[in-house]
C-alpha cells in the first residue's frame, strides 16, 4: 500500500518510513505523487490542522493521504508553542531560531516539564478516515544537546533516558517519540481497517 505525506518535511517522511515499512506501507513524497499541495494551517487543535493536511492532499492526489500535525506544549508558557510550534516567533525562524526563543522565553520559569504531541491522521479516497494521537513526556533542557533529529529536539530532555531527542539514535527515538507512539497506534488502526487482524 502506498500512502502520500502531506507534507514537505523529508526528515518527517524518513522517519514515518522507518516505522512504517515494517507493515509493506511505503510512504512517499507529495512530488512523487505529482502534487504540491499548499495547506493553511487554521486549526486550533493537532486534531483539526493533521485532517486539513491530509484531506487537501488526498484530494489533490486521488490517493490515501497520511498527515502528521506536532508540536510542543511547554507548562510554564501554557501549553505554548503547541499547534504553532512550526510557526513560534513568526516566518523569519527557522529551528535553531525557535528554539533558542523558547529558551529565552523559558529563562526563570518552573516547571520545565513539557511534552511532545503528534495526531496522524489517514484520509482515504472512499471517505473513511484514521485518526491516531502519541504523546511523550519530558523537560525543557537549559542549553541545546545532540546533533540528530529536527526542530526542538536538541532541548527536549528525556529524564528516563537523560538525553534530549537530538541525542538520540533514529532508533531510539522512534521507540519514545511521540509520533513513534502515534504511528504505532495508527498501524494497528490500519491493521484491523485493512482486516489483518
Amino acid at each position: 500500500m502506498k500512502l502520500v505525506l502531506a507534507s514537505k518535511n523529508q526528515k518527517k517522511l524518513k522517519e514515518m518510513n522507518e516505522i512504517l515499512s515494517q507493515l509493506g506501507i511505503e510512504v512517499c513524497s507529495e512530488a512523487d505523487a505529482g502534487v504540491d499541495v499548499e495547506v493553511e494551517e487554521t486549526g486550533t487543535t493537532f486534531e483539526e490542522n493533521s485532517m486539513l493536511k491530509a484531506k487537501a492532499v488526498m484530494e489533490a492526489s486521488g490517493l490515501p493521504a497520511i498527515a502528521d500535525d506536532s508540536g510542543l506544549c511547554v507548562d510554564a508558557l501554557n501549553g505554548a508553542p503547541g499547534v504553532y510550534s512550526a510557526r513560534y516567533g513568526g516566518e523569519g525562524l527557522d529551528d535553531t531560531g525557535r528554539y533558542r526563543l523558547l529558551l529565552e522565553n523559558m529563562r526563570g520559569q518552573t516547571p520545565r516539564t513539557a511534552k511532545f504531541v503528534s495526531v496522524i491522521t489517514c484520509c482515504f479516497p472512499n471517505g473513511h478516515v484514521i485518526t491516531a494521537r502519541g504523546e511523550c513526556p519530558g523537560t525543557i533542557a537549559f542549553a541545546p544537546m545532540g546533533e540528530g533529529g529536527f526542530g526542538y529536539d536538541p532541548v527536549f530532555f528525556v529524564p528516563g533516558l537523560k538525553k534530549t531527542f537530538a541525542q538520540l539514535t533514529s532508533e531510539e527515538k522512534n521507540a519514545i517519540s511521540h509520533r513513534g507512539k502515534a504511528l504505532e497506534d495508527f498501524q494497528k488502526k490500519l491493521e484491523n481497517y485493512l482486516g489483518k487482524k
